[in-house]
């Protein structure tokens, strides 16, 4: 049986309860094909988890958008692992590219020493995406790994390097790959309107997928699904899906439209191939 097609939407920072809730209903009322052709996950702010999936048909899931890197404490701002799986979150997005490339976030870890009279902030070089992967996991959440290169990375030649790096830095610190879902995001096509040819994302996806079977397994590399996000929208998300190594998106500003559902509709190219 192949690989079910994947379609996940990122609100991001977006909404007003208002808002969210005419998103939810659209969502509710959309003719999509059923869960044996694709997964619907959703991922609300923080702040309104509780209310969409209170309010979201049952076929479609929900995610959050970030979580801690080890069990919750003192940590302020931050959410854990635990408290998602007490929510009944199944999913979580890890390594958004906005997150690496604003909020720093990258193949390295903070360690905090708490125990000073003063906080000090040491980084290792240690994988922090990595960590925080293998720590969700530990905990039963499943999780979308976000990997993807600059533009300067692309210009330079380097894409296919640069997300073996982070895809290393993930399969280093994890055994099981069953509830991981790998989302090719490059950072130049998030939010700017600009879009991955399908070429360019089948090459990539392809080539993830070759790193796969080398470094981990085979089994791995046919089994786990592997997205693509950015800038995916109603009227390319069909050429995209086309593509043999594309099993589905990750999508931004578009999954806050009307057109979500169109883009949810993209599986059926998937399963008519």
């Amino acid at each position: 049986m192949g690989r079910k097609f994947f379609v996940g939407g990122n609100w991001k920072c977006n909404g007003t309860t208002g808002e969210v809730k005419k998103i939810v209903n659209t969502l509710n009322d959309g003719q999509v094909p059923s869960q044996d052709v694709v997964e619907v996950v959703v991922s609300p702010p923080y702040v309104f988890i509780p209310l969409v999936k209170s309010l979201l048909r049952p076929d479609f899931h929900v995610a959050a958008q970030n979580v801690w890197v080890k069990k919750g404490g003192a940590y302020t701002g931050e959410i854990s692992a635990e408290i998602l799986v007490n929510l009944e979150v199944p999913w979580v997005i890890i390594g958004h590219s906005e997150r690496r490339l604003i909020l720093g976030e990258s193949n390295e870890v903070m360690f905090f020493l708490p125990h000073l009279s003063f906080r000090v902030v040491i980084i290792v070089p240690e994988e922090f995406v990595g960590d925080k992967v293998a720590y969700a996991l530990s905990q039963g959440l499943k999780v979308i790994a976000c990997v993807g290169e600059t533009l300067e990375q692309r210009e330079a030649g380097s894409t296919l390097d640069v997300v073996a790096a982070q895809t290393k830095a993930i399969a280093d610190r994890i055994s099981n790959w069953d509830d991981v879902v790998l989302a090719y995001e490059p950072v130049w096509a998030i939010g700017t309107g600009k879009v991955a040819t399908p070429a360019q994302a089948q090459e990539v996806h392809s080539e993830l997928r070759k790193w796969l079977h080398t470094n981990v397994s085979a089994d791995v590399a046919a089994k786990t699904r592997i997205i693509y996000g950015g800038s995916v929208n109603g009227a390319n998300s069909k050429e995209l899906a086309a593509q043999p190594d594309v099993d589905g998106f990750l999508v931004g500003g578009a999954s806050l439209k009307p057109e979500f559902i169109d883009i949810i509709k993209a599986a059926e190219v998937k399963n008519n191939a």
